[in-house]
């Protein structure tokens, strides 16, 4: 069985490409690089998509460490 602290690393790195991931889109949403409408439209769902995603990921991190007092 696996440990908390396994959890907890398998979660930020989890974060780690969230955040990569949050990264690259925000920078296609800002390139001047003339982008056809609804590749932005994907670009900006998926943003959306991605920062939820990491504020869930960020939660159930915190919730292991309260819990655990770590």
């Amino acid at each position: 069985m696996r440990g908390r602290e396994w959890i907890k690393g398998l979660r930020q790195d989890d974060a780690r490409e969230v955040r990569a991931r949050i990264a690259e889109l925000e920078r296609d949403l800002i390139a001047t690089t003339p982008q056809r409408r609804h590749r932005r439209f994907d670009a900006g769902n998926e943003l959306r998509i991605a920062k939820f995603r990491l504020e869930r990921i960020e939660e159930c991190i915190a919730g292991i460490a309260e819990k655990y007092g770590r």
